[in-house]
C-alpha cells in the first residue's frame, strides 16, 4: 500500500489568540503609520518653510504734477492813529478799497469774508497809541483768478491799504482721494519692477506680494517751496508716495 506524506496541521500561536495581543499590535502599526505621514509632512513642511524665506523686499516711487484746485488769501491790514475813531475810519476804508479791489477782478461778493479784527493801544510820554487791525479772508477755487489777483497786490498798498506781514495766498490740492488707487498701483509696479532686477541678478523669479505697506502720501511745491513777506504759495504741486513690497522669489 503506497505510503502518504503525513501533514502536519498548523496551529495558530495562542499569543495571537490574545485579544490584548491583537489590540497591541494593531496600535504599534497605527503608531508606525503616524510617525511615517508625520515625518513626511514635517519634512514637507520645512521644505515650504524654506520657499517662504526666499523673498525680497523693495520700495516702489510714484510721483504726479498737479495743479491746486483750491486758493485762500488772508488779508490782514491795519491802521495807528492817536485817535481811536480815525484809526476804525481808516480801516473800514481800507476794507472798502480791497472789496472793490477784488470784484474788479470779477470775485463774487462772498469770496471775501471778515475773519477778525483788535485793537491794540501802546502809551508813551502821557500819549496812547491805536492800531487797528482787520483779516478779510479770500476762498476760491478760480485759481487762474487768483493769480492775478497776487501778481496785482501792490495795486493795494497804491490805494493806500498797509498789508501787515503774513498776507499771502495758499494753494491746496483737495482731490487727493480721486488720484490715491492709481498712484499706489503705479509704486506697487515700481516695486515689482525693483525686485525683477534683483530676482534677474539672484537667477531667480518674482513671485506674489507676500506683504506691502502704504507709505503716506507728501504734498509738496513742485517747483520748491517759496518763503518770505509778500511771497505766494505756488499752485503747481508734486504728489510723491512710498510703497514698500515684499515679494517671494520663485
Amino acid at each position: 500500500m503506497a505510503g502518504h506524506d503525513a501533514q502536519t496541521p498548523k496551529t495558530e500561536s495562542p499569543a495571537l489568540r490574545d485579544p490584548s495581543t491583537v489590540r497591541w499590535l494593531g496600535a504599534a502599526a497605527i503608531l508606525a503609520t503616524g510617525m511615517i505621514v508625520g515625518g513626511y509632512l514635517l519634512g514637507d513642511g520645512l521644505l515650504r518653510a524654506k520657499d517662504a524665506e526666499r523673498a525680497v523686499t523693495v520700495r516702489g516711487l510714484a510721483e504726479r504734477d498737479v495743479t491746486a484746485d483750491l486758493a485762500t488769501w488772508t488779508i490782514s491790514y491795519s491802521a495807528t492813529s492817536t485817535d481811536l475813531a480815525e484809526a476804525q475810519t481808516k480801516v473800514r476804508g481800507d476794507t472798502v478799497s480791497i472789496e472793490r479791489f477784488f470784484g474788479e477782478l470779477g470775485f463774487p461778493a462772498d469770496a471775501l469774508q471778515p475773519t477778525g479784527a483788535n485793537v491794540t493801544s501802546f502809551t508813551a510820554d502821557g500819549i496812547t497809541t491805536y492800531t487797528v487791525r482787520q483779516r478779510l479772508a479770500l476762498r476760491t477755487t478760480d485759481i487762474a483768478r487768483a493769480q492775478k489777483a497776487v501778481a496785482r497786490q501792490f495795486d493795494l498798498v497804491g490805494r493806500g491799504v498797509f498789508l501787515e506781514e503774513g498776507s499771502g495766498m495758499a494753494y491746496t490740492f483737495t482731490k487727493l482721494n480721486d488720484i490715491k488707487p492709481e498712484m499706489v498701483a503705479e509704486a506697487t509696479r515700481d516695486a515689482r519692477a525693483s525686485a525683477q532686477q534683483f530676482a534677474e541678478d539672484s537667477d531667480s523669479g518674482v513671485g506674489k506680494i507676500r506683504d506691502a505697506t502704504q507709505g503716506y502720501f507728501e504734498i509738496a511745491a513742485r517747483d520748491g517751496e517759496t518763503g518770505g513777506w509778500g511771497m505766494a504759495d505756488s499752485p503747481y504741486k508734486k504728489v510723491r508716495v512710498v510703497t514698500t513690497v515684499s515679494f517671494t522669489l520663485d
